[in-house]
């Protein structure tokens, strides 16, 4: 397997550290609201990776992080009047809810920023102690960039561009702010309720020391892989590499994978614009998390997506051609005897071809549109040997056999998947059942008529509520 590393922009055979076991570090959700199309580009290629990973037979162990505390959270329960527990807590809930919907295989660990301050603070003292970060009159501490003569080679800076001294506090800046950056941030009235105790004085971490501590903690002061979003190879990455290293005097990540931009109708995502989607978004327009998946699947992660409702439909018709091909080969394979396991000594040679080139594909930094391409070649060349008859009962098993191994890489041809129910699907058929026992029947019909919206069929028998797919 070979990946792209933005570290030393080159494609390189990736071999972890550890013989048979990977270390990943994912960077996940600001939870300030709801995540939107664009990030869930980066998860699901993450989960890409993951997956294929573990087909290859590695061991993955995967962290998540949740950022619950930063300059957006604050404000946003500044703004509504609550905790800030409280102000997050909606959003940690959805966004596990649409990993579900998107099929999104968990983590092995999804730390919160605000339940591994102490790690933080232990960070910073270390950092301190070196002479790498300097404490200021108010009592924020930042980090010293031109104590790092390193710093920049992930994001291609030259030196000359870098501001040693100057100060930046806020969490998301651009290049040319290439500045001293906060580690901690002294506390201020509009921080209200929100603030840690600290040897230097109180205060809050800054966003990018909390990636540092919570991937170190859990996957060591060196790991394998770290990814995200291109938007986050500076600053946060170029910080986390800075004061990782500065701290342990180690390399930070051996492999830095990022994923390209996500455009929708060939413009940048805005609410001005009228294109900016999150995942509920989509579904209230009928579509399908397997739909929206196979769409962010389907081109190279490392290239630009256009995520377009045309997209969308063209992905239905896609997955369709899939699960025609899945029942046509299951009428097949019913002939078979029962106790008949399929075996890979059974697959016609189109399937031997197409796996191969399945293989091929991905192993090249996830080739997944060759991947594609080679999945369809095997409908393409399945269908016509079913249409005269020359597939045997044995072979489709084995074909059937060998679309689910493919699907633990691809996670969307299962159709059963998409046709479970999501938590918010669920949660209105217990409103109606609420409203309908309440005899209030107007609002149980606009609860079904808004789940026949959103793609599901309603109908009370004697058993309960039964939904279906429409």
């Amino acid at each position: 397997m070979r990946v792209y590393n933005t570290l030393t922009r080159q494609i390189e055979e990736f071999v972890p550290l550890e013989s048979g076991h990977v270390r990943m570090y994912t960077c996940g959700p600001t939870v300030y609201n709801f995540a939107h199309v664009g990030n869930f580009r980066a998860y699901t290629f993450e989960d890409l990776l993951r997956r294929y990973l573990k087909f290859c037979g590695f061991r993955v162990t995967q962290v998540m992080n949740i950022t619950d505390v930063d300059d957006k959270t604050i404000r946003g329960a500044r703004e509504k009047g609550v905790t800030l527990a409280e102000f997050t807590a909606p959003f940690v809930k959805a966004f596990f809810e649409d990993l579900r919907t998107l099929n999104i295989e968990p983590a092995e660990h999804y730390p919160a920023a605000t339940a591994h301050v102490p790690e933080m603070i232990a960070l910073i003292s270390r950092l301190l102690k070196a002479g790498f970060a300097y404490q200021t009159e108010d009592g924020s501490v930042y980090f010293n960039i031109s104590r790092f003569p390193q710093y920049g080679r992930l994001a291609h800076l030259e030196r000359a561009d870098l501001r040693a001294g100057a100060r930046v506090a806020h969490d998301e800046y651009d290049k040319v702010n290439a500045c001293d950056f906060a580690l901690w941030k002294a506390w201020e009235p509009a921080d209200g309720d929100v603030v840690w105790e600290a040897p230097w004085g109180r205060g809050r971490p800054g966003w990018h020391v909390e990636c540092s501590a919570m991937s170190m903690k859990y996957l060591g002061e060196t790991f394998d892989l770290h990814t995200g979003g291109v938007d986050n190879i500076f600053p946060h990455h170029e910080n986390e590499i800075a004061q990782s290293e500065a701290a342990t005097g180690k390399p930070f990540v051996k492999y830095w994978m990022h994923c390209g931009y996500l455009l929708v109708d060939g413009a940048k995502m805005s609410k001005s614009l009228g294109n900016f989607y999150t995942l509920r978004d989509l579904l209230a327009k009928g579509y399908t998390g397997r739909e929206i998946r196979y769409v962010l699947l389907a081109a190279h992660y490392r290239g630009p997506l256009n995520f377009t409702l045309a997209a969308l439909e063209s992905a239905k018709s896609a997955l369709k051609r899939l699960d025609d091909f899945s029942d046509r080969l299951a009428a097949i394979a019913q002939a078979s005897p029962r106790e008949l396991t399929p075996t890979a000594a059974a697959l016609p040679e189109w399937a031997v071809a197409g796996r191969a080139r399945f293989r091929a594909a991905l192993d090249e930094d996830l080739g997944m549109p060759e991947a594609l391409s080679a999945l369809f070649e095997m409908v393409n060349k399945g269908n016509r040997d079913m249409d005269v008859g020359h597939l045997q009962p044995a072979q489709a098993s084995a074909v059937l056999k060998l679309l689910d191994d493919l699907d633990q890489v691809l996670g969307c041809l299962n159709k059963t998947v998409a046709e479970r129910p999501t938590v918010e699907i669920e949660q209105l058929v217990a409103r109606r059942e609420a409203a309908r026992g309440a005899r209030d029947w107007t609002l149980a019909d606009q609860i079904r008529k808004r789940l026949a919206e959103m793609g599901w069929e309603l109908r009370d028998t004697p058993e309960g509520p039964k939904l279906k797919r429409k």
